[in-house]
């Protein structure tokens, strides 16, 4: 996936020294080598040795008889190919940005090891892939990756060549840089100057891309440093500029020298003169030069101009800018100065309806701005000299949500579209939108990759790809796992967007567990998150955080947050306490997202990335940002004093034999006293989890069933009683279990209903018929559920007949006749070829296909907003088709390609009993195939503290609604808290003890010495300020102090902490002083000059306030 693996760090025959026992191999190059080589060459010389410690000299002439690196450009000096004449360099010569690297051995030296480039970035590229492969990444400094050192290098005997890249033109696109990476910059450097974009160029051609779109929004590339283009050049950047700037001019240009409007039709002289300008300036560097105009900024053309008007306006523009490069670039033709026109937006309407562009101009599609490509290259465009290209989005400002904190495209949605960009031919530029850089790492290095070289990656690929990239950071012992949290985290914002959550009818909280579901699949990729962050070796911690633990832990903290926020509302609805705990945990997590930008922006990397974490993402009301993080709304109910029982059924009381599935119900309390509950079977195939029990809150009791005990039929109705003891209250449930004959059983085929529901997963097909030319085929881990199938080839000029085209058949079995809805869910595409739509065929058993277009049109077949944004905002399009079963037993459902760009995730047959969810029901069982049903998520009691606790066992659960000192009362004998023994105070017999806001374990020692009774906690000093240490080893043990103040005052502190090892023995002690604000967050690095071992340690803080006083302890492994 990564190339050939030519580097090797021990000694073998037949390889080539870079570093070994007697020194750094010496690197030669010409005098007259490209300005941008000579810089590489010296990353090459520094890169060598950061991974070994030892320097290779730099020699600007011919080497003598001795082991060299020679490194070159073709046609630069006569000296490098006839040092290496005997190299084949046929395959480089004429060619674009390729390179190859050889071991050779010429008469009159020792061996030589070359690299030498088609061009100067070939070069450039070649010194950087031997550097990759030595152990230096890409993101070495932007992702604090660390350098694995190595006492010898050497290149494994042979020749590896890299041809052209697939794409000509590979970059990125810095944007919507506030308040983000502008803050950070600002706070580093003296602007977005030379110094930063050297950064960034670095990073550029380590990542083997050549192009480059500055930021804009609030700076101006050629004006804010007038050094940032000498820099582009020198580094060998191609640089452009956003699809709203025209001629080499930034916006933020037309903001500082604009006289009269941005109007081309009014103020013609100046905005020539203003173009001409741009171009005079630049053109001694490489740029790619864009055409025509857009309103002023990021909008569309203003002026009361018709349609038509406008389009002529355009080509007038076109005409004249390229007079102004013509004259300006007057030793080139014209059409050897790289152009392009952004069909962005409103811009792609113009040249539907026939404006003309220049053959030599490149026309640069774009997304939807949310990763769906709105159109490719016809045929006949594809022949364009000047070719097509794509820009892709990552981040986007605007309707119906920006979304510009983490990543929300996954590696399967970007190879999707891009696939099928690179096979309708749109491979001269290939730019992405990464808005801050950061935290985009994976996802940005993919899509680069996929630009280098398109061939190394399939739909079968890209998990190897996942697990290939996460072994090269994180070595293989870490790199599965590390993989499966950013492809899981990747999955769950794929599905909605976290900007998004609270604009629609999120997770079910009612139907088929779907929250439960959600939450508890997102929780196992955090627990292995957990996991990994006090496994990993330290230095590899900052790296890890980064680019897998951060955005897998804020975006799962931001999506409980919204459940639980609707949870409390839902609850309260049914007078359930519960709902209290659902509020109170919802502004708890409200808090830890802030926790968890504070550790991004100030703990990380020791605080390097300050600021980059500070992009708001919670609260939107509509497409723009709110001005600060907005807590959703909760709902508290007032309980009663006297207990109360009711209950809820979670989904239904149905099963069948093919599922087996458990039933459910949540047992709750109205009131503050506790309740007795006794449940009672009236059948004996029913079997409740619990017979007897007190409730406090809430308890989950679940109904299995006796498959052996349960008598035939297809509708077996069965009884349960819930009785509240010592009241008259009780609740009658009725359960239905579906359990035919194995004769019936045995006559049906394929996937049969639950609960009036037959849900498929696209890939679960029974058949399917392909053609000579094209194939269904799986997308693994594509889409909101499963997978996806698509068609392969992806593009096709064949025209088939419904009978005749690929087709997927699904076999299903009807207990009845009747009409029935069958929505097929396929992804957000869009009808990017002229022509043609988003189609399929649909039909049952031998009736005649129904043709459905999964996209809506306005009047006159023009474009329906609504229809779009509900795509990108649930991230899928539904087509819906009625379907006619005459008979009930078993049929097949068939669909038909029509237009080879679907792609198909999940079909729902709703027999009737379809409910509300976002994903669907989850798939139902085939017959005679396993099936795993999905279990229900244990719910244990509680009490709410502060308040009085029923104790009737020897553990029970507490929810503490905030933090601070508790006192406990009515103790009758030794408990342990959290598994620590609960001490009384000095010369006192309080027994008082911290408890942080959340659940906690509580436990009598001994419980036969107790009794059951009532204990009394009760709060008597609230929390004011959150202490969240960390310790850290380099070259010696760093102790991390945060502190935030979760206080509306400000408060004067003081904090001392003192840090033993396991063998309690002194590291250092600190005291440090001062005033914190209201809700203010400061970090506090100190550094103990100590030998690191690995091993146990501990930190004892006191700290005290104005208002109150605390001592906390704290535990911590250092790994290595």
């Amino acid at each position: 996936m990564f190339g050939p693996k030519y580097i090797t760090f021990e000694f073998v025959e037949d390889t080539f020294p870079v570093v070994n026992q007697d020194g750094a191999t010496k690197i030669h190059y010409s005098e007259n080598e490209h300005e941008s080589v000579k810089r590489a060459i010296q990353d090459l010389q520094k890169d060598i040795f950061k991974v070994t410690s030892r320097q290779p000299e730099l020699k600007n002439s011919l080497p003598k008889k001795e082991k060299a690196i020679v490194i070159g450009t073709l046609g630069t000096d006569d000296w490098l190919e006839k040092l290496i004449s005997k190299v084949d360099l046929e395959n480089l010569k004429g060619k674009w940005e390729s390179f190859l690297i050889q071991t050779i051995k010429v008469p009159q030296f020792e061996e030589i090891l070359v690299i030498v480039g088609s061009d100067n970035r070939g070069a450039i590229y070649g010194i950087y892939d031997l550097v990759e492969k030595m152990g230096v990444s890409p993101w070495y400094w932007w992702m604090d990756v660390p350098i694995l050192s190595r006492s010898e290098v050497y290149v494994k005997k042979g020749s590896y060549f890299q041809g052209e890249p697939s794409v000509q033109y590979r970059g990125f696109f810095l944007n919507d840089e506030g308040p983000s990476l502008m803050t950070w910059v600002r706070k580093n450097y003296p602007d977005f100057t030379h110094e930063f974009y050297e950064k960034i160029f670095e990073l550029t051609l380590r990542l083997k891309a050549n192009y480059h779109w500055p930021a804009m929004w609030d700076s101006t590339f050629y004006e804010d440093d007038e050094k940032n283009i000498v820099t582009a050049n020198r580094y060998g950047v191609v640089i452009g500029t956003s699809h709203h700037e025209p001629m080499n001019r930034p916006h933020g240009d037309w903001k500082k020298h604009k006289k009269g409007p941005w109007d081309y039709h009014t103020n013609r002289d100046y905005l020539y003169d203003f173009w001409r300008e741009g171009i005079e300036r630049s053109k001694n560097y490489e740029t790619i030069i864009n055409l025509g105009m857009r309103g002023d900024g990021d909008e569309a053309m203003e002026g009361n101009l018709t349609f038509e008007e406008k389009s002529q306006l355009l080509e007038k523009i076109v005409e004249d800018q390229r007079k102004i490069i013509k004259e300006t670039h007057n030793d080139k033709k014209l059409e050897e100065v790289p152009q392009l026109w952004a069909l962005y937006k409103e811009v792609k309407d113009y040249y539907d309806a026939g404006m003309t562009v220049p053959d030599d101009v490149t026309l640069l599609w774009g997304d939807d701005n949310f990763g769906n490509i709105r159109r490719l290259p016809t045929e006949s465009e594809q022949s364009r000299k000047g070719g097509a290209g794509i820009y892709y989005h990552l981040d986007y400002v605007g309707g119906p949500r920006n979304y510009k904190w983490v990543n929300t495209v996954p590696i399967e949605k970007i190879w999707e579209q891009m696939h099928k960009s690179y096979a309708y031919n749109a491979t001269k530029i290939w730019i992405l939108n990464v808005g801050d850089l950061k935290p985009m790492e994976f996802q940005m290095e993919f899509f680069l990759r996929m630009a280098w070289n398109v061939d190394d990656f399939s739909k079968d690929s890209l998990w190897d790809y996942s697990v290939d990239w996460a072994n090269y950071y994180f070595g293989e012992e870490f790199g599965l796992r590390v993989a499966k949290i950013i492809h899981g985290y990747s999955k769950q914002n794929g599905r909605i967007k976290p900007e998004m959550l609270n604009g629609v009818e999120l997770y079910s909280h009612q139907h088929y567990q779907e929250a439960e579901r959600i939450l508890n699949e997102f929780e196992e990729i955090i627990e292995l998150a957990e996991e990994l962050m006090n496994n990993l070796p330290e230095e590899k911690k900052d790296t890890f955080f980064q680019v897998a633990y951060y955005p897998a832990k804020a975006s799962f903290t931001v999506l409980k947050l919204h459940l639980l926020a609707e949870k409390s509302k839902l609850y309260s609805e049914k007078e359930r306490s519960s709902a209290n705990v659902a509020a109170r945990e919802a502004e708890l997590l409200f808090l830890e997202d802030k926790m968890l930008a504070f550790d991004y922006n100030k703990r990380t990397a020791l605080g390097k990335w300050n600021h980059m974490m500070d992009q708001i993402h919670i609260g939107y009301t509509y497409w723009q940002q709110p001005e600060e993080q907005v807590m959703p709304e909760v709902t508290r109910y007032d309980r009663k004093d006297k207990g109360e029982m009711d209950v809820n059924v979670v989904g239904n009381l149905t099963t069948n034999v093919f599922t087996k599935r458990e039933m459910a119900v949540d047992i709750y309390n109205k009131g503050k006293e506790p309740i007795e509950i006794k449940i009672e079977s009236q059948d004996e195939w029913i079997q409740p989890s619990l017979i007897t029990t007190k409730v406090i809150n809430q308890v989950r009791i679940t109904f299995s069933i006796d498959w052996k005990k349960v008598p035939n039929g297809e509708n077996v109705k069965g009884t349960v009683v819930i009785y509240q003891l010592g009241t008259p209250l009780k609740e009658k449930l009725r359960i239905s279990v579906y359990n035919p004959s194995s004769d019936k059983i045995n006559q049906m085929k394929g996937f049969v209903p639950v609960d009036g529901v037959i849900s498929i997963e696209a890939e679960h097909y029974s058949r399917k018929k392909d053609t000579k030319y094209h194939s269904w085929e799986t997308i693994p881990k594509y889409g909101r559920t499963m997978s996806s199938m698509g068609i392969f080839p992806v593009k096709t000029d064949k025209e088939y007949s419904i009978s005749e085209a690929p087709i997927l058949e699904y076999d299903v079995y009807f207990p009845s006749a009747g009409k029935y809805t069958a929505t097929i869910f396929v992804a957000p595409s869009l009808d990017f070829t002229p022509e043609r739509g988003l189609r399929l065929g649909v039909t049952i058993d031998e009736e005649e296909f129904q043709i459905i277009d999964a996209v809506q049109y306005g009047k006159n077949g023009s474009f329906h907003e609504s229809d779009w944004e509900k795509s990108v905002i649930y991230n899928i399009r539904e087509l819906k088709v009625t379907l006619d079963s005459s008979e009930a037993g078993n049929h097949v459902i068939k669909v038909a390609m029509v237009d080879p760009q679907v792609i198909i995730q999940k079909i729902i047959l709703d027999l009737g009993g379809l409910q509300p969810s976002y994903l669907g029901p989850p798939e139902t069982p085939q017959v005679g195939k396993d099936y795993s049903p999905i279990s229900f998520t244990e719910i244990a009691d509680y009490n709410i503290v502060p308040g009085n606790v029923a104790f009737a066992e020897r553990e029970i659960r507490i929810f503490a609604e905030k933090s601070g000192l508790y006192r406990f009362d009515g103790l009758t004998g030794e408990m342990l808290i959290d598994s620590i023994p609960l001490l009384k105070q000095k010369d006192t017999d309080e027994v008082i003890y911290h408890l942080t806001s959340g659940y906690h374990k509580i436990a009598y020692q001994n419980w036969a010495e107790s009794r059951s009774h009532s204990l009394s906690i009760e709060l008597i000093d609230e929390d004011r300020l959150v202490i969240r240490p960390s310790l850290r080893s380099s070259e010696e043990i760093i102790v991390q102090l945060g502190f935030l103040n979760i206080d509306q005052y400000s408060h004067s502190y003081k904090i001392k902490y003192r840090l033993l090892n396991e063998k309690k023995q002194l590291i250092g002690e600190d005291c440090i002083i001062g005033v914190i604000e209201k809700e203010g967050k400061e970090m506090l690095n100190k550094c103990f000059e100590d030998s690191i071992q690995k091993g146990e340690y501990k930190l004892e803080v006191e700290w005290e306030t104005d208002k109150s006083s605390r001592k906390q302890h704290f535990y911590f492994k250092i790994n290595n």
